[in-house]
């Protein structure tokens, strides 16, 4: 099960599902929008923020510069 406070595990599957995304077009509210789709994702869409959004930016970008 994926909540807010699993920023990491979230921008791993959205990297995983999303490989073509361009992380430098992508939006956070496109990021938000791909997060709720997660079928694992089981939290409330009124408690995020665009600090965590942020997080599962920064997550993302650096797997996929640091990541395999």
């Amino acid at each position: 099960m994926l909540t807010w406070d699993s920023t990491y595990a979230i921008a791993l599957e959205l990297r995983r599902q999303h490989p073509e995304a361009d992380l430098e077009t992508v939006s956070l509210g496109q990021i938000c929008e791909w997060t709720l789709a997660l079928s694992d994702f089981e939290d409330d869409p009124a408690l995020v923020n665009d600090d965590i959004l942020s997080s599962i930016f920064q997550d993302w970008f650096e797997e996929n510069i640091h990541g395999k």
